[in-house]
């Protein structure tokens, strides 16, 4: 197949899981055979047309609108304020990759596309124009949900591109029956949507690979004693993900377990109020924050030299992290309650455990998990053992491209 590949964010650029889906899966369907043309943003200078690993990556360079949109905007992106830029990008970006597909690959350069995938609504303009121009089976991948990532109604442009997206595709792929159930509280047709995992590479992130000397370079670092307890936690620095509430849980695991240290790596808009809190509640001696989006070869030395990783996530569709924690055999302790994809990934109970579910929105349940795991150390062992086997019986990014391909081709 010759693949159209709509993503918002894409090596060298990548800010979250989107990106690092996007890279893998991409490269897995050169490997099975199939052609890929990647739009993705452009604005860091970057080249507007390059081959990456066999991928073919479109960048159109974009423009700064942001101070004409507010002249005939709708009211709801006026309250955008100076977010109004990112806007302006995501929407030039769609257009000027739209026009480039149809007008550019198809029409100049004799281009045939079999399908079009667009992931989220990042980049649903572009499914939505290539949509309207071509007869190319168009898939809407929906990684989250504007009302999911908002906890409440979000911005009304952005639910209604979601929506029209869902509408006019010829398929929705999501990631979780967890989200599946969800979209279809919300009105989105059941019989249009099909799950597909998310996955990790097992060979990248492997325990036997990493050297002894690299995990005690990072305690070290962290002023972490062998002897002492080290939980991870890797994501956005968002209010879904239950970081506030993770640290509000700490001085429980404390009073217990007071040889321990949480090691917070990720961005975004909770920081200051994670400094506070830590701060607030006498913890900070036991909080490291690394502010960073911290790359993969350093993540993966993170997850090695841990104890314990933690996701208390409210609302998390899939969330990739608990994957490479699994993959590097460590015990999890995720949250499971409402939209989240962990309670499909983490065995809870039972000879195949491999962690803990957890209510990311109650602080006791929490420590409550964490102190399950440190409780026995050789059984926590042995869950990290499971864990890594069952991302190669059901998560790698091989099974992933081999299901979305058959979805695909079932559209031809």
């Amino acid at each position: 197949m010759r693949i159209g590949f709509f993503v918002y964010e894409y090596p060298p650029q990548i800010v979250g899981g989107l990106g690092t889906y996007a890279e893998y899966i991409t490269q897995e369907y050169v490997d099975l055979g199939h052609d890929v043309s990647v739009f993705t943003l452009n604005n860091n200078g970057l080249k507007t047309r390059e081959i990456m690993k066999g991928v073919e990556v479109h960048r159109p360079q974009i423009a700064d609108a942001s101070n004409i949109w507010p002249f005939f905007v709708v009211d709801d992106l006026k309250k955008w304020g100076t977010n109004i830029k990112l806007f302006n990008d995501i929407f030039i970006y769609n257009i000027l990759s739209a026009t480039k597909f149809i007008n550019g690959l198809i029409k100049k350069e004799g281009y045939k596309f079999d399908v079009v995938c667009c992931h989220d609504w990042l980049s649903s303009i572009a499914g939505l124009v290539i949509k309207n121009e071509t007869n190319i089976p168009v898939v809407f991948h929906a990684h989250s949900t504007e009302w999911g990532r908002s906890g409440g109604p979000g911005s009304e442009v952005v639910s209604h591109l979601e929506r029209a997206m869902a509408q006019n595709s010829d398929k929705i792929i999501t990631v979780s029956y967890a989200m599946q159930d969800d979209l279809t509280r919300h009105g989105w047709q059941p019989g249009k949507i099909s799950v597909v995992w998310n996955g990790v590479d097992p060979k990248r992130y492997d325990p036997a690979t990493v050297q002894k000397q690299d995990v005690a370079t990072i305690r070290q670092k962290y002023g972490i004693p062998n002897d002492w307890n080290m939980l991870l936690f890797v994501g956005r620095l968002a209010w879904v993900k239950g970081v506030r509430n993770l640290l509000q849980a700490m001085p429980m695991v404390l009073k217990e377990y007071p040889h321990t240290k949480l090691v917070i790596l990720g961005k975004g808009e909770e920081q200051g109020d994670i400094e506070e809190t830590a701060d607030r509640l006498n913890i900070k001696d036991n909080i490291v924050y690394r502010f960073d989006f911290v790359s993969e070869k350093e993540r993966i030395l993170h997850y090695a030299a841990s104890d314990v990783c933690v996701f208390p996530s409210v609302y998390e569709p899939f969330g990739i992290v608990s994957l490479e924690a699994m993959s590097m055999e460590k015990p999890v302790v995720v949250g499971a309650r409402g939209v989240v994809g962990f309670k499909e990934q983490v065995v809870n109970g039972g000879p195949d455990q491999n962690g803990v579910h957890i209510n990311g929105e109650d602080p006791a349940d929490i420590a409550w998990g964490i102190k399950e795991v440190l409780r026995d150390p050789a059984k926590a062992r042995d869950w990290g053992e499971n864990g890594r086997r069952r991302v190669l019986e059901y998560f790698t990014w091989e099974k992933v491209a081999l299901q979305t391909s058959k979805i695909y081709e079932s559209l031809i």
